[in-house]
């Protein structure tokens, strides 16, 4: 009987030693899940989503969906569809404030809303380093230098129908890179700007695989212009977040031409963005070029 009643205790106690077990076990942090936003848009209207903040990344899951920041907003992303009747896609918009923002896409002939504030929604479960920490009058100083350095890295270029579109400067400053842009147009005709877009993209495309993309939306452009009349030129620099290249990616800036089919692309390699130029501080003595 005592033999039976010990075994009675070492199996009640081995039963609460499970119990604890499965109690520390379930209170293990688990990771969170970020839900996406759902959100329709169409090929007929432009949808607008507005951020508390600058935005500085944006990664398009298909080219189906159309993604730009609107002209004089850093904060506001204007979404179109490329096609009508494309499949659920997403989209992830980084802000300069470490905000990671996710969105499930659809597509419908009539968004029942086009306007979507994304202040009131919290998402700090990601942190990222925040390029906006640099004090906006110190941006726009030291694109002011990159415009006018003497330094000159590697040129890139691509000539098309009399427009020379050029990648003639690599600067570095804290969490930023510019980037100096030449634009020449040698023809009698003025070239309207559309847009000026900068992604990272796959070399090649495997047959049946996704094609990765991420666009970098620049948080300054110095010199900006929108028209380069005929037989003039117009040099820029854009400031985005400083980034490096995976392997079997490259850097690809485009430039299309509103209403025309002048549209020209450079493509940069990893071996041309690490040789960047490092800015001296704002009280070195910076030489400029005329």
């Amino acid at each position: 009987m005592k033999k039976i009643n010990a075994l009675m205790v070492i199996g009640f106690l081995l039963f609460l030693f499970g119990l604890n077990v499965n109690a520390q076990s379930s209170t293990k942090l688990q990771p969170k899940s970020i839900a996406p936003y759902p959100l329709e848009i169409t090929y007929f209207k432009t949808t607008n989503i507005i951020f508390p903040s600058a935005i500085v990344g944006v990664d398009r899951g298909s080219k189906d969906v159309l993604a730009q920041k609107a002209k004089g907003a850093a904060n506001i992303l204007q979404l179109k569809a490329a096609r009508d009747s494309f499949p659920e896609t997403n989209l992830t918009v980084i802000t300069a404030d470490g905000e990671l923002n996710s969105f499930v896409i659809n597509y419908t002939p009539k968004p029942s809303v086009l306007n979507v504030s994304m202040k009131e929604r919290n998402s700090k479960n990601v942190i990222f380093p925040s390029p906006g920490s640099v004090n906006e009058a110190d941006v726009t100083t030291y694109a002011t230098h990159a415009l006018y350095s003497q330094y000159k890295g590697r040129k890139i270029k691509h000539s098309k129908y009399g427009i020379r579109f050029g990648l003639n400067g690599i600067f570095i400053r804290d969490n930023l890179m510019y980037l100096r842009l030449t634009i020449t147009n040698k023809s009698n005709i003025s070239y309207d700007i559309d847009q000026l877009r900068f992604f990272i993209r796959d070399q090649k495309k495997a047959k049946r695989a996704a094609s990765q993309e991420i666009e970098i939306t620049p948080v300054h452009i110095q010199n900006e212009a929108t028209k380069i009349a005929g037989q003039s030129s117009q040099t820029l620099v854009v400031a985005v977040p400083k980034f490096t290249i995976p392997d079997k990616k490259y850097f690809a800036i485009q430039i299309f031409e509103a209403n025309g089919g002048r549209h020209l692309k450079l493509s940069v390699k990893n071996s041309t963005i690490i040789k960047a130029s490092v800015f001296p501080t704002l009280e070195s003595n910076v030489k400029y070029s005329h």
